[in-house]
């Protein structure tokens, strides 16, 4: 047995010389500390499936980007930010709320991506890559924006971590003391926006909302402190990404795939710690 895992620590090991595996790891690892961070804010207002949502219109960005020659990054998250924005409006003004106004532009994302991908003709877009995620594919390019960019949505989170706490937790009452509620859900959409769009690399548009779902869901089961639930959740995201790469590496598993496994199998076994403690 002794010899069976020093045989898979090496393979590990050695597989980790290579640049793109690193470039992955430190990618993932970075997208999945913010998706974590944001995620207790998203499940607590009810918009956990907000990823699926934005990354779907991600997609369609992402086609029209490969018809026109532009950077996929560059144009797909001003528009995602949009979306975002817009996202935010229909559940505020209109009587589409919630998850209604997620599956709206969902689904309305992933429509026009897939019938523009028909339509056209010589278009270099993987959909496969796209819809699945293709992190072991990250270049020294993409490494270079996800850290900067990831660094930023950190930074801000820590920075107003008050009022972005106040603003998740009742915002009749940050309105009540002050707080400019609607600037601060605009700067969580915002941050929402761009890691998304960084996190579709890594999981693609079918399962980057697992990123924020599962590290969330799973702090909750043992923590129930907002600042401790933030806590636990990048820690259990940041562990559950190396968890997942390393099971990819040694079983030629999918990424994206083998992160949310051992993401789901941490849910179900704190579920169930949780379940014991009461």
């Amino acid at each position: 047995m002794t010899d069976f895992f020093s045989e898979q620590f090496s393979t590990v090991i050695e597989m980790m010389q290579f640049d793109f595996i690193k470039r992955a790891v430190v990618v993932g690892l970075f997208v999945s500390l913010c998706a974590a961070i944001l995620g207790v804010s998203l499940v607590l207002k009810r918009y956990a499936m907000i990823g699926t949502g934005l990354s779907n219109l991600g997609f369609a960005a992402m086609v029209f980007a490969g018809i026109f020659g532009i950077a996929p990054l560059a144009f797909s998250i001003p528009v995602v930010i949009v979306a975002a924005f817009v996202l935010l409006r229909l559940n505020e003004n209109s009587k589409i709320k919630g998850d209604s106004a997620v599956a709206l532009i969902s689904t309305s994302g992933l429509a026009v991506g897939i019938i523009v991908t028909s339509l056209t003709t010589g278009i270099s877009l993987d959909l496969c890559n796209v819809m699945f995620g293709s992190i072991l594919a990250a270049t020294r390019e993409d490494m270079a924006v996800s850290i900067v960019l990831c660094t930023v949505v950190i930074f801000l989170y820590v920075f107003f971590y008050k009022q972005l706490f106040a603003v998740t937790y009742d915002e009749n009452f940050a309105r009540a003391t002050g707080t400019k509620v609607e600037i601060y859900k605009t700067l969580l959409a915002l941050l929402t926006a761009v890691t998304v769009v960084l996190g579709m690399r890594m999981m693609g548009a079918l399962l980057i909302s697992s990123l924020t779902l599962f590290p969330a869901l799973s702090a909750m089961r043992i923590c129930k402190r907002f600042l401790s639930v933030v806590i636990a959740s990048v820690i259990i995201g940041a562990v559950c990404f190396l968890v997942g790469m390393i099971f990819s590496m040694l079983l030629n598993l999918p990424p994206g795939a083998s992160v949310v496994g051992v993401n789901l199998i941490v849910f179900i076994i704190l579920s169930g710690v949780s379940f014991f403690k009461r």
